[in-house]
């Protein structure tokens, strides 16, 4: 392990001074367990100022409901402890489950609200009659906790999330437009090599530029804390959540520029001589990247309309794809002329000038797995129900401690796949904690007998421990540990500075924590292949649904979801498929998550193609049963399938041109969902064969 650098250390002496204040603020007020202030103090700290002040009030908040919750419920059920904790268990469960479908930090207010109720819940069952003056200490407290943090890193040395957030968006649009490069200038030798090349990116490559799309879900969510943010760019949240949504729209316009490339230079490579001339200008604008002129962008619109077959009634193969290529390079061309204005747009708002609110999706439209929340609330109620059981049988005399840690513990690393690893990892620490919190509650607390000399003699510890806070790799365990001694140090508070006390809150914390890892275990725990097949499964089923209901879902938002999804899977499909070949074959499955936008297109066109004859609904229906089928996962898609949406299209080229812009629309979405179902079809013919 390496040693803490300066400005980890930094972190560690400013989490310290934190809840030092805490501490001293408690005391001074006379609140019953002031530690808590101090523990909370480290629980609410990030390297992130505002991450800091997101995450306070969105912890306030949930600890102001969890407390309400509390005084509600105890009194009127104190005298069944039975029915009590199995209350307190389905608050917890239910405030789970809430916070797991809201990916955003505001999920913090529910997952407080749940375990706070049990924090303050299960202790008080012993003394119901004071569960008000309980409820309103602990909210006191971890009030205190919180803004004793967010006072100190917001003043002392605060470090922005803005600028970290501002680096990795320009890093993103720096490999978007490194893979825009490659995509339009293969590097091949020859045209075979570059045929060959282009039909099918080396899984590597492939991997790494679908990885953008989990940066680019990272980072919306990690924008929500941007308005919070003690930097200038606070004041630039629209235009940030705007050039996000021109990147979700770049991830698919991408991926389909550079299919339909490769196609047409394996099946008609001289079709595109033609264009070769526009590709070299546009892959030229795109490198230069952030001093790329904007007024090029409408030149080079005019000469890619200019390229765009018509489509006539009789249209090859060929033209079909290259009337779809032209239309996706010209939404292409404008999502990168959008984002570069974007871009400078947030430059001149962190020079001082004002910045306008830019409409942008929410991430509210990402990924929700209600099944995985509901499994998740499952075992943690299941392990609140199991360690309540276990405590009024026993007659446990610290025995409300053993739910009470369980029920964090839950709630904690519900978010993974695999929580147990965690939960262990975070029993080792504590216990590890151990000794060193008996050093301090056996011997040298009792030393004590000033706030002063309190600081000093714990000083050591937390600061060597705040110091392995912030990195990635030791964060969890450093917290454990630290959280392990202050729990510990709070015996004070209740003045049970003796060996039994000890012993027994040790013992139920760790029975809380073993139940947890177990219960988990069995009900929660998954894999993440098991998790990719969950997610395409969801997937399908939106796109059956939307193909059956006529769904007309805006497309940033199918976009945004679909983004969100390949960048939840590209991990697990690298951790399930760790060669290059199998990760292949998964990567290539995930081209049906595009389907969603072609049908989502094609019902915007719906009323128009109508209108000339064209009627969508045969092939709806045929996509509706495919992606609906439990068997759609399996393998191929139907010949039925290919033969609907061939037909399908040859109705659209012989419509009649009175439908305008529409037809050609209607035919690049049909090739484009050809080409994602039916990758290794024969090509189109325009013609039936008699």
């Amino acid at each position: 392990m390496h040693l803490p650098k300066w400005s980890e250390m930094l972190f560690s002496l400013k989490c310290f001074i934190a809840s030092m204040l805490a501490l001293y603020v408690a005391l001074a007020a006379g609140l019953p367990r002031p530690f808590w202030a101090m523990m909370t103090a480290y629980i609410v700290a990030s390297p992130f100022s505002g991450a800091v002040r997101s995450k306070a009030l969105f912890r306030v908040c949930g600890t102001l409901i969890g407390s309400a919750a509390t005084i509600v419920m105890v009194p009127r059920m104190a005298n069944a402890p039975e029915l009590l904790s199995l209350a307190l268990a389905c608050w917890v469960g239910l405030c789970l489950y809430i916070s797991l479908l809201d990916r955003t930090p505001r999920s913090y207010i529910f997952m407080l609200a749940g375990y706070t109720a049990g924090l303050i819940g299960f202790p008080a069952v012993t003394e119901p009659s004071a569960i008000f003056d309980t409820g309103l200490a602990r909210v006191e407290e971890i009030t205190i906790g919180i803004l004793s943090a967010t006072v100190v890193h917001s003043l002392l040395l605060p470090q922005g999330v803005g600028p970290v957030l501002l680096a990795r968006l320009d890093r993103a649009i720096g490999d978007a437009q490194r893979w825009m490069g490659e995509v339009l200038q293969p590097k091949a030798a020859t045209p075979a090599a570059s045929a060959a090349s282009a039909a099918a990116a080396p899984a590597p490559a492939t991997h790494a530029r679908l990885a953008l799309a989990g940066e680019i879900s990272e980072m919306r969510v990690m924008s929500t804390h941007l308005p919070f943010d003690t930097s200038q760019l606070r004041w630039t949240a629209g235009l940030v959540h705007g050039l996000h949504d021109r990147l979700t729209l770049m991830v698919p316009l991408l991926l389909a520029v550079e299919d339909r490339l490769a196609t047409l230079r394996e099946v008609d490579p001289g079709s595109l001589t033609p264009w070769t001339a526009l590709l070299d200008d546009l892959a030229a604008w795109v490198g230069a990247g952030r001093n790329a002129d904007p007024a090029r962008a409408a030149q080079l619109r005019a000469r890619l309309a200019q390229l765009q077959p018509a489509l006539a009634p009789n249209a090859s193969w060929s033209e079909i794809l290259r009337l779809n290529l032209a239309q996706r390079l010209d939404a292409l061309i404008a999502a990168c002329e959008d984002g570069l204005e974007l871009r400078s747009n947030v430059g001149a708002a962190m020079a001082g000038n004002p910045a306008e609110y830019t409409p942008h999706v929410t991430p509210a439209v990402l990924h929700r797995d209600h099944g995985m929340a509901l499994r998740s609330a499952l075992a943690a109620v299941l392990t609140i129900l199991l360690c309540c059981a276990f405590w009024i049988l026993t007659a446990w005399p610290s025995g409300a401690a053993a739910p009470m840690m369980a029920g964090v513990l839950c709630c904690f690393f519900a978010t993974q796949d695999n929580p147990t690893p965690a939960i262990v990892a975070f029993l080792k620490w504590s216990l590890i904690s151990m000794p060193v919190a008996a050093l301090y509650i056996l011997c040298v607390l009792p030393a004590v007998h000033s706030y002063e000399m309190l600081v000093l003699v714990i000083a050591p510890v937390f600061l060597i421990g705040g110091a392995y806070m912030p990195r990635p790799a030791t964060a969890g365990s450093a917290l454990a540990f630290l959280i392990g001694v202050a729990g510990t140090l709070s015996l004070q508070d209740t003045g049970t500075l003796d060996i039994p006390s000890f012993l027994n809150s040790t013992v139920a914390q760790v029975f809380g924590y073993s139940a947890a890892a177990v219960i988990t275990a069995l009900v929660r725990t998954v894999g993440g292949d098991w998790m990719a097949q969950r997610m395409l499964r969801t997937a399908r089923r939106e796109v059956a649904h939307m193909a059956q209901a006529s769904a007309r879902e805006p497309l940033l938002t199918i976009s945004a979801r679909m983004v969100d999804r390949i960048g939840l899977l590209m991990p697990r499909l690298a951790i399930a498929h760790p060669t290059p070949e199998a990760r292949a074959l998964a990567v290539d499955g995930l081209r049906e998550l595009r389907v969603g936008l072609h049908v989502a297109q094609l019902c915007g066109l719906r009323q128009t193609l109508e209108q000339a004859g064209v009627t969508l609904q045969p092939l709806m229906q045929n996509i509706g049963g495919y992606f609906g089928s439990a068997s759609s996962h399996h393998g191929q898609a139907p010949a039925a399938l290919l033969e609907r949406l061939d037909g399908t299209l040859r109705a659209v080229c012989a419509a009649g041109g009175s439908i305008g812009a529409a037809r050609p629309q209607a035919a690049a979405a049909l090739a484009s969902m050809r080409r994602d179902l039916f990758p290794r079809a024969a090509a189109y013919q325009p013609e039936m064969a008699s």
